[in-house]
Protein backbone atom coordinates (compact mmCIF):
# COMPACT_ATOMS: atom_id res chain seq x y z
CA UNK A 1 0.00 0.00 0.00
CA UNK A 2 1.39 3.67 -0.53
CA UNK A 3 1.86 5.58 2.73
CA UNK A 4 -1.85 7.64 1.94
CA UNK A 5 -2.90 4.16 2.09
CA UNK A 6 -1.64 3.00 4.98
CA UNK A 7 -2.84 6.11 7.00
CA UNK A 8 -6.31 6.29 5.93
CA UNK A 9 -7.03 2.79 6.70
CA UNK A 10 -5.31 4.20 10.54
CA UNK A 11 -7.85 6.94 10.54
CA UNK A 12 -11.04 4.65 9.64
CA UNK A 13 -9.76 2.53 12.11
CA UNK A 14 -9.68 4.98 14.37
CA UNK A 15 -13.13 6.33 13.46
CA UNK A 16 -14.64 2.92 13.96
CA UNK A 17 -13.13 2.79 17.29
CA UNK A 18 -14.26 6.44 18.59
CA UNK A 19 -17.95 5.53 17.30
CA UNK A 20 -18.16 1.89 18.78
CA UNK A 21 -16.97 3.76 22.10
CA UNK A 22 -19.44 6.30 21.54
CA UNK A 23 -22.26 3.33 21.01
CA UNK A 24 -22.41 4.30 17.37
CA UNK A 25 -21.56 2.94 13.80
CA UNK A 26 -18.64 2.99 12.06
CA UNK A 27 -21.11 3.91 8.94
CA UNK A 28 -22.45 7.11 10.54
CA UNK A 29 -19.44 8.77 10.68
CA UNK A 30 -18.42 9.88 6.95
CA UNK A 31 -14.77 10.55 6.28
CA UNK A 32 -14.02 14.20 4.23
CA UNK A 33 -10.41 13.56 3.39
CA UNK A 34 -9.08 17.76 3.51
CA UNK A 35 -6.69 17.92 0.27
CA UNK A 36 -6.10 21.38 -0.03
CA UNK A 37 -2.81 22.36 -1.13
CA UNK A 38 -1.88 18.92 -1.83
CA UNK A 39 -1.54 17.37 -5.42
CA UNK A 40 -3.37 15.55 -8.09
CA UNK A 41 -1.15 12.32 -7.17
CA UNK A 42 -2.13 12.44 -3.57
CA UNK A 43 -5.19 12.87 -4.32
CA UNK A 44 -5.29 9.86 -6.73
CA UNK A 45 -3.78 7.92 -4.44
CA UNK A 46 -6.60 8.43 -1.82
CA UNK A 47 -8.58 7.29 -4.64
CA UNK A 48 -7.00 3.73 -5.43
CA UNK A 49 -7.06 3.38 -1.95
CA UNK A 50 -11.17 3.84 -1.57
CA UNK A 51 -11.48 6.69 -0.56
CA UNK A 52 -14.71 9.15 -2.47
CA UNK A 53 -15.18 12.06 -0.02
CA UNK A 54 -12.66 15.29 -0.89
CA UNK A 55 -12.97 18.76 0.99
CA UNK A 56 -11.23 21.65 -0.46
CA UNK A 57 -10.69 25.00 1.42
CA UNK A 58 -10.52 27.34 -1.77
CA UNK A 59 -12.79 27.20 -5.31
CA UNK A 60 -9.89 28.07 -7.16
CA UNK A 61 -7.56 25.58 -6.07
CA UNK A 62 -10.51 22.65 -6.54
CA UNK A 63 -11.27 23.88 -10.18
CA UNK A 64 -7.49 23.44 -10.61
CA UNK A 65 -7.65 19.73 -9.65
CA UNK A 66 -11.17 17.98 -9.63
CA UNK A 67 -12.92 18.53 -12.62
CA UNK A 68 -11.00 15.51 -14.41
CA UNK A 69 -10.80 13.81 -11.41
CA UNK A 70 -14.93 13.88 -11.30
CA UNK A 71 -15.33 12.60 -14.41
CA UNK A 72 -13.65 9.92 -14.08
CA UNK A 73 -14.78 8.71 -10.57
CA UNK A 74 -18.74 9.37 -11.08
CA UNK A 75 -19.18 8.68 -6.92
CA UNK A 76 -16.46 11.59 -5.94
CA UNK A 77 -18.04 13.58 -3.67
CA UNK A 78 -16.50 17.23 -3.07
CA UNK A 79 -17.10 19.15 -0.08
CA UNK A 80 -16.06 23.01 -0.05
CA UNK A 81 -14.89 23.65 3.75
CA UNK A 82 -13.57 27.15 3.24
CA UNK A 83 -15.38 30.84 2.97
CA UNK A 84 -17.28 31.20 -0.27
CA UNK A 85 -17.20 34.44 -1.56
CA UNK A 86 -20.41 35.78 -3.51
CA UNK A 87 -18.75 35.74 -6.99
CA UNK A 88 -17.37 32.49 -6.58
CA UNK A 89 -21.09 31.01 -5.91
CA UNK A 90 -21.37 30.17 -10.08
CA UNK A 91 -18.53 28.19 -10.12
CA UNK A 92 -19.15 26.71 -6.44
CA UNK A 93 -22.41 25.36 -7.15
CA UNK A 94 -21.19 23.87 -10.58
CA UNK A 95 -18.42 21.77 -8.46
CA UNK A 96 -19.15 21.35 -5.15
CA UNK A 97 -21.58 18.53 -3.99
CA UNK A 98 -21.42 20.03 -0.76
CA UNK A 99 -20.87 23.18 0.62
CA UNK A 100 -20.16 23.34 4.44
CA UNK A 101 -19.51 27.58 4.83
CA UNK A 102 -22.69 29.26 3.89
CA UNK A 103 -22.67 32.14 6.90
CA UNK A 104 -24.66 35.19 5.87
CA UNK A 105 -27.67 36.79 4.20
CA UNK A 106 -26.03 37.58 1.07
CA UNK A 107 -24.49 33.89 0.34
CA UNK A 108 -28.04 32.29 0.67
CA UNK A 109 -29.38 34.85 -1.44
CA UNK A 110 -26.45 34.36 -4.06
CA UNK A 111 -26.85 30.22 -3.75
CA UNK A 112 -30.63 30.33 -3.93
CA UNK A 113 -30.66 32.53 -7.18
CA UNK A 114 -27.60 29.93 -8.32
CA UNK A 115 -29.16 26.95 -7.76
CA UNK A 116 -32.09 27.72 -9.60
CA UNK A 117 -30.37 28.94 -12.59
CA UNK A 118 -28.23 26.18 -12.77
CA UNK A 119 -30.57 23.62 -11.90
CA UNK A 120 -27.99 21.93 -9.37
CA UNK A 121 -28.66 21.80 -5.69
CA UNK A 122 -25.18 21.00 -3.97
CA UNK A 123 -25.99 19.67 -0.25
CA UNK A 124 -25.66 22.65 2.10
CA UNK A 125 -24.32 23.10 5.79
CA UNK A 126 -24.30 26.33 7.98
CA UNK A 127 -21.39 27.37 8.92
CA UNK A 128 -21.19 28.67 13.15
CA UNK A 129 -18.49 30.50 14.69
CA UNK A 130 -18.83 29.12 18.13
CA UNK A 131 -15.70 30.76 19.21
CA UNK A 132 -17.32 33.85 17.95
CA UNK A 133 -13.31 34.63 16.90
CA UNK A 134 -13.06 38.01 15.14
CA UNK A 135 -11.15 36.33 12.48
CA UNK A 136 -13.01 33.54 11.44
CA UNK A 137 -16.32 32.96 8.97
CA UNK A 138 -19.72 31.70 10.49
CA UNK A 139 -22.94 33.22 11.51
CA UNK A 140 -22.37 33.89 15.98
CA UNK A 141 -24.63 30.84 18.08
CA UNK A 142 -27.23 33.92 19.20
CA UNK A 143 -28.34 34.51 15.81
CA UNK A 144 -27.74 31.06 14.34
CA UNK A 145 -31.59 30.19 14.90
CA UNK A 146 -32.93 32.93 13.13
CA UNK A 147 -30.69 32.31 10.03
CA UNK A 148 -31.46 28.82 10.09
CA UNK A 149 -34.70 29.67 9.57
CA UNK A 150 -34.67 32.37 6.99
CA UNK A 151 -32.89 30.11 4.86
CA UNK A 152 -35.20 27.42 4.91
CA UNK A 153 -37.90 30.25 4.54
CA UNK A 154 -35.62 30.80 0.63
CA UNK A 155 -36.08 26.99 0.17
CA UNK A 156 -32.90 26.39 0.92
CA UNK A 157 -32.28 22.47 2.45
CA UNK A 158 -29.86 22.90 5.16
CA UNK A 159 -28.81 19.78 5.97
CA UNK A 160 -26.15 20.35 8.93
CA UNK A 161 -23.78 22.63 10.67
CA UNK A 162 -20.08 23.08 10.53
CA UNK A 163 -17.75 24.01 13.11
CA UNK A 164 -13.89 25.06 14.04
CA UNK A 165 -13.39 25.36 17.19
CA UNK A 166 -10.78 28.12 18.66
CA UNK A 167 -6.93 26.50 18.40
CA UNK A 168 -6.58 27.02 22.13
CA UNK A 169 -9.84 26.24 23.44
CA UNK A 170 -11.39 22.64 24.70
CA UNK A 171 -13.24 21.88 21.28
CA UNK A 172 -15.71 19.50 23.20
CA UNK A 173 -17.07 23.19 24.53
CA UNK A 174 -18.29 23.78 21.21
CA UNK A 175 -18.82 20.30 19.76
CA UNK A 176 -21.68 20.39 22.35
CA UNK A 177 -22.88 23.78 21.75
CA UNK A 178 -22.79 22.61 17.71
CA UNK A 179 -24.66 19.45 18.58
CA UNK A 180 -27.44 21.38 20.50
CA UNK A 181 -28.26 24.07 18.01
CA UNK A 182 -28.68 21.28 15.18
CA UNK A 183 -30.79 19.33 17.79
CA UNK A 184 -33.71 22.39 18.37
CA UNK A 185 -33.61 22.89 14.57
CA UNK A 186 -34.15 19.32 13.78
CA UNK A 187 -30.35 19.83 11.35
CA UNK A 188 -29.45 16.16 11.01
CA UNK A 189 -25.59 17.01 10.43
CA UNK A 190 -22.72 17.92 12.07
CA UNK A 191 -19.58 18.09 10.61
CA UNK A 192 -17.21 19.21 12.94
CA UNK A 193 -13.47 17.47 14.23
CA UNK A 194 -10.22 17.69 12.43
CA UNK A 195 -6.71 15.64 12.88
CA UNK A 196 -6.57 16.31 16.41
CA UNK A 197 -9.70 16.01 17.99
CA UNK A 198 -12.60 13.94 15.03
CA UNK A 199 -12.24 11.20 17.90
CA UNK A 200 -13.87 13.87 20.47
CA UNK A 201 -16.05 14.79 17.93
CA UNK A 202 -17.56 11.61 17.03
CA UNK A 203 -18.05 11.32 20.87
CA UNK A 204 -19.97 14.61 20.47
CA UNK A 205 -22.42 13.38 17.04
CA UNK A 206 -20.30 14.59 14.62
CA UNK A 207 -21.50 13.03 11.20
CA UNK A 208 -18.54 14.12 9.08
CA UNK A 209 -15.12 14.51 10.40
CA UNK A 210 -12.39 16.57 8.23
CA UNK A 211 -9.27 14.76 8.62
CA UNK A 212 -6.26 16.42 6.39
CA UNK A 213 -2.67 16.13 7.49
CA UNK A 214 -3.39 12.37 9.16
CA UNK A 215 -4.32 11.25 5.71
CA UNK A 216 -1.94 13.64 3.10
CA UNK A 217 1.05 14.34 5.90
CA UNK A 218 2.34 18.18 6.37
CA UNK A 219 0.86 20.76 3.57
CA UNK A 220 3.16 21.32 1.26
CA UNK A 221 5.36 25.43 2.14
CA UNK A 222 4.28 26.10 -1.54
CA UNK A 223 0.91 26.92 -3.40
CA UNK A 224 -0.17 24.72 -6.29
CA UNK A 225 -0.04 26.13 -9.35
CA UNK A 226 -3.29 28.39 -10.05
CA UNK A 227 -4.06 27.63 -6.62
Amino acid sequence: MTEIATRLVAVRDRIAAAAAAAGRGAEDVRLVAVSKTHDVAAIRAALEAGQRRFGENRVQEAQAKYPALKAAHADLELHLIGPLQTNKVKEAVALFDVIETLDRPRLAEALERETARQGRRPRLFIEVNTGEEAQKAGVLPAAADAFIASCRARRLAIEGLMCIPPADEEPALHFALLREIARRNAIPHLSMGMSADYETAIRFGATYVRVGTAIFGARPTTALPNA
